[in-house]
């Protein structure tokens, strides 16, 4: 193995072994810290991890033991893969992870780089944009877990961290990837927030990134990384699994609500309110037999309006809304699993990371792309697949597409 990444969610850990297998490298996501070697043949490991909302100090934790397992594999280089909204709160998680890691790796000087063009995130001047909006007009302000409320990315890090940090200008990037490491270096031991508006920008980051020890960012910054690894672009073959489908829905985020209402235009649905998540109103058994009684593909939701959201929290408080939901979804995934229920596509990332987790998947194979950022993939156990969405991604029309991509229809 010679890449190592460390993902703080779900969705973020399929995202960038979408990106890492589409330019050729192989690569296979881990369900947690596996307690075994990787694969033969293995040459990029992602450590799928649920620290993007724990306290920094367990995020710590779990990430430098996944540090760890992913040297002791033979990698070369860390990616500390985080959201391409930089999801996180004035205590972390981003910065706090970084210096930890940095420490173990005896790194001084760490690029950091959200930006994901493809998918409408750049960096310029510092900020982070979410298409033509400022990262807190976009949405992210909403967010019940990690609202955003600050768009400078360097005000945000150093509210995180100890280390200095800086910024490396579009027109560095633009010179070239020399340009780039030398405009870094030049500010000794920080992490240096890099402006990147093209892939092409992406690209660049990857060649100057070739001897650093640790990258910290969103998938897009692997973009240029297989090449450093002597790899080139290639397509995998992909045999679906057909079989009972399902969405499941736990985001709130504007993407997916409106995925939500297309879906149900077109398909059985069933929204689950908070009410009667947290007072375990609800039968799993219920939901699993409703499930397959339906001719199509239903949608199980609780993707409300954000201040539905906020109204829930305020009555029960946002860590026991947060777990009562999750732990539904782990439960009825793992229910509708054993039911026979073959594709799952899951839309949000502590959703997904509940669903996998209830499903005790241990590795998933990474698939075709569905949409920028999320790729089909299959649990390694057993005939199953999934699609793991990130709330913000994906077209109006997701639901379907994922549904048809995991039968194994391009």
């Amino acid at each position: 193995m010679k890449l190592g990444v460390i993902a703080d969610d779900f969705t973020g850990a399929s995202d960038i072994a979408l990106m890492l297998s589409e330019g050729g490298m192989p690569s296979v996501q881990y369900v947690g810290i596996p307690d075994h070697p990787s694969g033969h043949g293995v040459e990029a490991g992602i450590i799928s991890l649920k620290s993007r909302t724990e306290p920094a100090r367990d995020a710590i934790t779990q990430s430098l033991k996944a540090c760890d397992w992913l040297l002791d594999q033979g990698c070369t280089q860390i990616v500390f893969k985080i959201c391409s909204t930089f999801d996180s709160t004035d205590k972390g998680n981003v910065g706090p992870v970084t210096e930890a890691l940095a420490d173990r790796l005896g790194e001084t000087n760490v690029l950091v780089c959200p930006a994901f063009p493809e998918n409408g995130r750049s960096v310029y001047q510092g900020h982070l944009f979410v298409k033509d909006r400022l990262l807190n007009e976009s949405g992210m302000e909403n967010h019940p877990l990690t609202p955003m409320y600050d768009p400078d990315l360097r005000r945000v890090l150093q509210r995180q961290t100890s280390w200095s940090v800086g910024h490396v200008p579009i027109d560095a990037v633009w010179r070239g990837a020399d340009d780039l490491d030398g405009e870094a270096r030049k500010a000794g031991k920080a992490m240096m927030i890099v402006d990147a508006i093209r892939d092409d920008d992406l690209r660049t980051l990857g060649r100057a990134a070739a001897e650093r020890k640790l990258l910290t960012g969103g998938s897009g910054i692997a973009l240029g990384l297989p090449q450093n690894f002597g790899f080139e672009a290639s397509n995998s073959g992909w045999a679906g699994v057909s079989g009972e489908a399902v969405v499941l829905s736990g985001s709130c985020s504007t993407a997916t609500r409106e995925q939500v209402a297309v879906y149900k235009d077109q398909a059985p649905s069933r929204e689950l309110v908070a009410d009667d998540i947290i007072a375990d109103r609800l039968s799993l058994q219920e939901l699993v037999e409703w499930t397959l009684k339906q001719e199509r593909p239903p949608l199980i939701y609780s993707s409300a309006d954000p201040k539905v959201v906020s109204l829930a929290q305020e009555r029960f408080g946002r860590e026991r809304s947060a777990a009562a939901i999750e732990r539904l979804f782990a439960n009825l995934a793992a229910a509708l699993s054993q039911a026979g229920v073959k594709r799952i596509v899951v839309a949000g990332g502590e959703t997904s990371g509940a669903v996998v987790s209830g499903l005790q998947a241990n590795s998933l194979e990474i698939g075709p792309r569905i949409a920028p950022g999320v790729p089909a993939l299959k649990v390694a156990e057993r005939p199953l697949a999934l699609a793991l969405k990130s709330g913000n991604f994906g077209g109006p029309t997701f639901f379907s597409e994922a549904l048809a991509v995991l039968e194994g229809a391009q």
